[in-house]
Protein backbone atom coordinates (compact mmCIF):
# COMPACT_ATOMS: atom_id res chain seq x y z
CA UNK A 1 0.00 0.00 0.00
CA UNK A 2 1.29 3.43 -0.90
CA UNK A 3 1.57 5.98 1.89
CA UNK A 4 -0.93 8.15 0.06
CA UNK A 5 -3.46 5.29 0.30
CA UNK A 6 -2.81 4.46 3.95
CA UNK A 7 -5.35 6.17 6.27
CA UNK A 8 -2.71 6.71 8.98
CA UNK A 9 -1.16 9.35 6.70
CA UNK A 10 -4.48 11.04 5.92
CA UNK A 11 -5.02 14.72 6.56
CA UNK A 12 -7.38 14.04 9.47
CA UNK A 13 -4.81 11.88 11.27
CA UNK A 14 -1.93 14.28 10.64
CA UNK A 15 -4.00 17.23 11.90
CA UNK A 16 -5.13 15.33 14.99
CA UNK A 17 -1.53 14.39 15.75
CA UNK A 18 -0.48 18.04 15.54
CA UNK A 19 -3.23 19.12 17.97
CA UNK A 20 -2.48 16.21 20.33
CA UNK A 21 1.20 17.20 20.34
CA UNK A 22 0.28 20.79 21.16
CA UNK A 23 -1.98 19.66 23.99
CA UNK A 24 0.82 17.54 25.48
CA UNK A 25 3.22 20.47 25.27
CA UNK A 26 0.95 22.72 27.33
CA UNK A 27 0.16 19.97 29.85
CA UNK A 28 3.86 19.29 30.36
CA UNK A 29 4.66 22.98 30.88
CA UNK A 30 1.64 23.82 33.04
CA UNK A 31 3.81 24.86 35.98
CA UNK A 32 5.41 27.56 33.81
CA UNK A 33 2.11 29.14 32.74
CA UNK A 34 -0.26 31.33 34.75
CA UNK A 35 -3.59 29.76 35.57
CA UNK A 36 -5.71 32.31 33.71
CA UNK A 37 -3.56 31.99 30.60
CA UNK A 38 -3.71 28.19 30.61
CA UNK A 39 -7.47 28.20 31.06
CA UNK A 40 -7.83 30.48 28.06
CA UNK A 41 -5.54 28.25 26.01
CA UNK A 42 -7.48 25.12 26.96
CA UNK A 43 -10.78 26.83 26.17
CA UNK A 44 -9.59 27.05 22.57
CA UNK A 45 -7.47 23.89 22.32
CA UNK A 46 -9.92 21.35 23.77
CA UNK A 47 -12.71 21.93 21.21
CA UNK A 48 -10.14 21.53 18.44
CA UNK A 49 -8.86 18.30 19.97
CA UNK A 50 -12.43 17.00 20.20
CA UNK A 51 -13.19 17.92 16.60
CA UNK A 52 -10.02 16.34 15.21
CA UNK A 53 -10.55 13.17 17.26
CA UNK A 54 -14.09 12.83 15.92
CA UNK A 55 -12.69 12.84 12.38
CA UNK A 56 -10.18 10.04 12.94
CA UNK A 57 -10.77 7.08 10.60
CA UNK A 58 -12.32 3.89 11.93
CA UNK A 59 -9.58 1.25 11.68
CA UNK A 60 -9.00 -2.36 12.70
CA UNK A 61 -6.00 -3.24 14.91
CA UNK A 62 -3.07 -5.28 13.60
CA UNK A 63 -1.77 -6.58 16.93
CA UNK A 64 -3.64 -8.58 19.56
CA UNK A 65 -1.35 -7.80 22.48
CA UNK A 66 -2.20 -4.10 22.62
CA UNK A 67 -0.10 -0.98 22.28
CA UNK A 68 2.98 -0.11 24.28
CA UNK A 69 2.41 2.41 27.07
CA UNK A 70 4.90 5.16 27.81
CA UNK A 71 3.17 7.33 30.43
CA UNK A 72 3.73 5.87 33.90
CA UNK A 73 1.60 6.43 37.00
CA UNK A 74 4.29 8.77 38.28
CA UNK A 75 4.19 10.76 35.03
CA UNK A 76 0.41 11.04 35.38
CA UNK A 77 0.72 12.24 38.98
CA UNK A 78 3.24 14.93 38.02
CA UNK A 79 1.02 16.24 35.21
CA UNK A 80 -2.07 16.18 37.41
CA UNK A 81 -0.35 17.90 40.34
CA UNK A 82 1.11 20.64 38.15
CA UNK A 83 -2.21 21.27 36.43
CA UNK A 84 -4.07 21.37 39.73
CA UNK A 85 -1.59 23.83 41.21
CA UNK A 86 -1.86 26.04 38.12
CA UNK A 87 -5.66 26.00 37.98
CA UNK A 88 -6.02 26.58 41.72
CA UNK A 89 -9.55 27.58 42.69
CA UNK A 90 -10.78 26.98 39.14
CA UNK A 91 -9.95 23.27 39.23
CA UNK A 92 -12.92 21.72 41.03
CA UNK A 93 -16.32 21.42 39.43
CA UNK A 94 -19.56 19.54 40.10
CA UNK A 95 -19.94 16.77 37.54
CA UNK A 96 -23.48 15.94 36.50
CA UNK A 97 -24.44 12.36 35.58
CA UNK A 98 -24.65 11.36 31.93
CA UNK A 99 -28.13 9.94 32.47
CA UNK A 100 -31.08 11.78 34.13
CA UNK A 101 -31.33 11.02 37.85
CA UNK A 102 -33.01 12.47 40.91
CA UNK A 103 -31.65 15.77 42.22
CA UNK A 104 -29.63 14.09 44.99
CA UNK A 105 -28.27 11.24 42.92
CA UNK A 106 -25.22 10.82 40.76
CA UNK A 107 -23.41 14.15 41.21
CA UNK A 108 -19.81 14.23 42.33
CA UNK A 109 -16.95 16.67 42.68
CA UNK A 110 -14.45 16.38 39.82
CA UNK A 111 -11.36 18.28 38.75
CA UNK A 112 -10.16 19.74 35.48
CA UNK A 113 -6.61 18.66 36.30
CA UNK A 114 -7.57 15.01 36.70
CA UNK A 115 -9.55 15.05 33.45
CA UNK A 116 -6.73 16.67 31.51
CA UNK A 117 -4.15 14.31 33.02
CA UNK A 118 -6.22 11.37 31.78
CA UNK A 119 -6.44 12.93 28.32
CA UNK A 120 -2.71 13.63 28.41
CA UNK A 121 -1.96 9.98 29.15
CA UNK A 122 -3.79 8.88 26.00
CA UNK A 123 -2.43 11.73 23.87
CA UNK A 124 1.19 11.21 24.91
CA UNK A 125 1.03 7.46 24.37
CA UNK A 126 -0.58 8.07 20.98
CA UNK A 127 1.94 10.69 19.84
CA UNK A 128 4.95 8.55 20.79
CA UNK A 129 3.49 5.52 19.02
CA UNK A 130 2.66 7.56 15.92
CA UNK A 131 6.18 8.96 15.83
CA UNK A 132 7.65 5.45 15.44
CA UNK A 133 6.91 5.67 11.72
CA UNK A 134 5.88 1.99 11.62
CA UNK A 135 2.62 1.70 9.71
CA UNK A 136 1.17 -1.11 11.82
CA UNK A 137 2.04 0.62 15.11
CA UNK A 138 0.65 3.92 13.84
CA UNK A 139 -2.52 2.16 12.71
CA UNK A 140 -3.12 0.64 16.13
CA UNK A 141 -2.34 3.95 17.83
CA UNK A 142 -5.06 5.64 15.76
CA UNK A 143 -7.46 2.75 16.41
CA UNK A 144 -6.94 2.85 20.19
CA UNK A 145 -7.13 6.64 20.36
CA UNK A 146 -10.42 6.69 18.46
CA UNK A 147 -11.84 3.93 20.69
CA UNK A 148 -10.78 5.68 23.90
CA UNK A 149 -12.16 8.98 22.61
CA UNK A 150 -15.58 7.45 22.03
CA UNK A 151 -15.70 5.46 25.25
CA UNK A 152 -13.75 7.47 27.78
CA UNK A 153 -11.88 10.71 27.36
CA UNK A 154 -14.27 12.44 24.96
CA UNK A 155 -16.84 12.96 27.69
CA UNK A 156 -14.16 14.00 30.18
CA UNK A 157 -13.00 16.64 27.73
CA UNK A 158 -16.56 17.96 27.44
CA UNK A 159 -16.99 18.07 31.22
CA UNK A 160 -13.73 19.98 31.66
CA UNK A 161 -14.54 22.36 28.84
CA UNK A 162 -17.85 23.26 30.45
CA UNK A 163 -16.11 24.01 33.75
CA UNK A 164 -13.45 26.05 31.96
CA UNK A 165 -16.12 27.97 30.04
CA UNK A 166 -17.98 28.84 33.25
CA UNK A 167 -14.82 30.10 34.93
CA UNK A 168 -13.46 32.07 31.96
CA UNK A 169 -16.86 33.61 31.22
CA UNK A 170 -17.22 34.71 34.84
CA UNK A 171 -14.50 37.29 34.28
CA UNK A 172 -12.63 36.11 37.36
CA UNK A 173 -8.87 35.69 37.27
CA UNK A 174 -7.77 32.42 38.85
CA UNK A 175 -4.42 33.98 39.74
CA UNK A 176 -6.23 36.45 42.01
CA UNK A 177 -8.41 33.89 43.80
CA UNK A 178 -7.36 31.70 46.69
CA UNK A 179 -8.17 28.00 47.10
CA UNK A 180 -11.41 28.81 48.97
CA UNK A 181 -12.72 30.81 46.06
CA UNK A 182 -12.22 34.26 47.54
CA UNK A 183 -10.33 37.09 45.93
CA UNK A 184 -6.95 37.46 47.53
CA UNK A 185 -6.98 40.38 49.99
CA UNK A 186 -10.77 40.52 49.71
CA UNK A 187 -13.02 39.15 52.46
CA UNK A 188 -16.26 39.58 50.49
CA UNK A 189 -16.66 36.75 48.01
CA UNK A 190 -20.42 36.22 48.23
CA UNK A 191 -20.72 36.79 44.49
CA UNK A 192 -18.37 33.95 43.62
CA UNK A 193 -21.11 31.54 42.53
CA UNK A 194 -19.05 28.57 41.35
CA UNK A 195 -16.97 28.36 44.51
CA UNK A 196 -20.08 28.75 46.64
CA UNK A 197 -21.69 25.79 44.89
CA UNK A 198 -18.52 23.75 45.33
CA UNK A 199 -18.44 24.43 49.08
CA UNK A 200 -22.14 23.60 49.44
CA UNK A 201 -21.55 20.33 47.61
CA UNK A 202 -18.60 19.42 49.84
CA UNK A 203 -20.54 20.29 53.03
CA UNK A 204 -23.50 18.21 51.91
CA UNK A 205 -21.34 15.15 51.39
CA UNK A 206 -19.54 15.18 54.74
Amino acid sequence: MKKTDNPVYSGHVVEFTAVATEFCKYAEHASEIKGAELLNIMQKLLPLLYLKASLLPVLEPHFEEGNEKFVSENDWNIIQDNLRATFGAANDYIELPDEPTSADEGTKLSGIAEDLADIYQDMKNYVLLYQTGTDEVMNDAVWECRMNFENYWGIRLINSLKAIHVFVSSGKDVDDIDEKGAKKDDDDHSDWFLSKRQREFRDGNK
